[in-house]
């Protein structure tokens, strides 16, 4: 009989411990669940053009004015999946969007499926970057920029930080 309740004792802590394990996964993919998240939009969001025109400007209605449309800041790269300095640059603009998080929004607009949005602003060459304020004009810069010149421009092009 001792034998018995010694099993038995011993099975139910074995048992316990085991639910504690698989309520410590659970929470922690839950957790892990909530991070994958937040990352997903801390990373570079694709634009087609019913998305720019919702987000960024509506050039079609207000065709001789430029009204951002957006809640912050926007850096907008024209690229193309065969362009070298564009795959270069893509790793920044991804590093970029997960430091500078809710701040700014970091848009991609592919000129080979967004011709119409590639020749509205003259794009020419790519990686072209369009800085967006939230206030005044675009200012565009082409080429694939350094990290550091990318954060020197957001903070004072986007985010008004003087130096």
């Amino acid at each position: 009989m001792r034998q018995f309740l010694f099993v038995l004792l011993f099975a139910g802590s074995l048992l316990s411990s085991c639910k504690g394990q698989t309520e410590n996964k659970q929470t922690a993919q839950a957790e892990l669940t909530e991070t994958e998240k937040k990352e997903s939009k801390m990373r570079p969001i694709h634009l087609t053009k019913i998305d720019f025109l919702k987000k960024v400007t509506n050039y079609e209605a207000n065709p001789n004015e430029w009204k951002y449309l957006g809640d912050k800041p926007a850096l907008i790269d024209f690229y193309a999946d065969w362009c070298g300095p564009c795959k270069a640059i893509a790793p920044v603009l991804e590093e970029l969007a997960a430091e500078y998080g809710e701040q700014i929004y970091i848009y991609k607009i592919d000129t080979e499926a967004e011709q119409e949005l590639a020749a509205m602003f003259g794009i020419r060459s790519i990686p072209s970057l369009l800085f967006v304020p939230m206030e005044g004009q675009p200012q565009m810069a082409q080429g694939a920029l350094p990290k550091h010149t990318l954060k020197e421009a957001i903070d004072e092009v986007l985010l008004n930080k003087k130096k």
